[in-house]
């Protein structure tokens, strides 16, 4: 039988510590957009990357000298929270910067962070917040793919880079799977992308930065096509398997 994500344990009321993280997470939030300069200051970064430039994002990171590398994560862990961004933009920035060795420890660990906050955030509101922030569609999607794929799920969708990230660890918060397991799977899965790009980021020219990216998300999803597809083969010759003993 395929291993299903264990599903949360329903708990009646609401914890003093559950209200009072709820409420500081909140606070903290409405303070950083209610700073005219901050709330500028991330409008104004979220445009920068939806350019899709790398040359700039690079720039904008040179630019905070000795803060650089904070700077850094804080953009990696931005568009891991809310910013429908692709987090490999950052990922060349930063193996253009740093090198892609530095570059990458620096991507993939601003990932973590971001993912960690998601899964955190997911935990703590629950599904109505999670939808507003993911969309219902979107949550529906990942609910059948954590279905189909068990607990190999988060493992197989960090390997995909088409599947936007944030969701995924939204998604994954509101399931019963530990927070550990979580951060191990998509460490893992995250891995191989990070290396690659951030290789390629401190070697291709700007302008070659798009067509390599294309080319490797196909070998990316190709690789974890055969995954999925392999999973679904063992589904059926176990179910086959139960249907004869009976």
């Amino acid at each position: 039988m395929m291993s299903q994500i264990p599903q949360p344990e329903r708990k009646p009321g609401i914890s003093k510590k559950k209200i009072a993280a709820m409420v500081i997470t909140a606070a903290a939030i409405a303070l950083v957009f209610i700073i005219p300069a901050t709330r500028k200051g991330i409008f104004k970064v979220i445009e920068m990357l939806g350019g899709a430039d790398v040359e700039a994002v690079k720039e904008f990171i040179r630019s905070y000298g000795a803060l650089a590398i904070a700077v850094s994560m804080g953009l990696m862990i931005l568009q891991s929270i809310a910013a429908p961004i692709p987090a490999f933009l950052i990922t060349f920035a930063n193996a253009a910067v740093f090198g892609w060795l530095k570059g990458a420890a620096i991507s993939w660990t601003g990932a973590m962070l971001g993912a960690a906050i998601c899964f955190g955030l997911s935990r703590l509101f629950g599904r109505d917040v999670v939808v507003k922030i993911t969309g219902k569609g979107v949550l529906q999607s990942l609910d059948k793919f954590f279905v189909s794929n068990g607990a190999k799920s988060i493992f197989i969708a960090r390997l995909l880079p088409f599947v936007p990230f944030d969701p995924i660890s939204y998604a994954a918060g509101l399931t019963g799977m530990g927070f550990v397991p979580f951060l191990v799977a998509t460490g893992l899965g995250q891995l191989p992308a990070t290396i690659i790009y951030s290789y390629a980021g401190s070697t291709l020219l700007s302008g070659n930065v798009k067509l390599f990216m294309y080319g490797l998300s196909a070998i990316f999803a190709a690789g974890a096509l055969s995954l999925i597809l392999k999973n679904i083969f063992d589904q059926r010759k176990a179910k086959k398997a139960e249907n004869q003993e009976v």
